[in-house]
């Protein structure tokens, strides 16, 4: 995207909503205070036994307060981009994109053995990893295994444009995941 000063700004695009408030749930009654959100609704034929009552690809609940809860929601309400406004910082949460098993230099930013004086096959290993004295690893060592696939949170994030007929937001900045994954984005 382009500003008004001619500046290249980085933006993702990302379509949120509508999504439909289902249930409400209230400190009487549940415990605790909370909404129940749908995105994405499937077709009733395509809708499978459990997904009758609420035909939704995706439910997520959020925890709120109770004055949040009496003012602002009620059940069949929809939360579409008009919710947000230009310039809103908001926080996005989503699962990383999988690398699968990587080493130590990939994963950890090991800077690796020598190539010379002397090295021979362990240009991209370890190093020692303990003493004598525990006689085991110890719990959390940096060690080689498998990277991304866990739930990252980015905070900060501007939002750069609404579209309210398509219902996009462009954030300003990269968000977590591949494209066509789930993202949750918190104002």
């Amino acid at each position: 995207m382009f500003d008004e000063n001619g500046e290249v700004i980085p933006v993702t695009l990302v379509k949120a909503g509508p999504c439909k408030i289902l249930q409400i749930k209230n400190e009487e009654k549940d415990g605790y205070n909370s909404i129940q959100v749908g995105f994405e609704k499937i077709e009733e034929k395509k809708a499978k036994k459990p997904q009758k009552d609420k035909p939704f690809r995706y439910l997520k609940e959020f925890r709120i307060s109770s004055r949040e809860l009496s003012k602002k929601f009620k059940v069949g309400d929809e939360i579409r981009v008009d919710f947000f406004e230009k310039g809103d910082i908001v926080k996005v949460s989503g699962i990383s994109k999988g690398k699968g098993f990587q080493g130590v230099v990939r994963r950890h930013g090991f800077k690796g053995s020598p190539a010379t004086h002397g090295t021979k096959h362990t240009l991209r290993a370890p190093g020692s990893i303990g003493s004598s004295f525990p006689e085991r690893v110890w719990k959390g060592k940096k060690m080689a295994g498998r990277m991304g696939g866990e739930r990252v949170t980015i905070k900060n994030l501007q939002i750069a444009e609404i579209d309210k007929e398509n219902n996009l937001l462009a954030i300003k900045g990269a968000i977590p995941g591949r494209k066509g994954t789930l993202v949750e984005i918190v104002a």
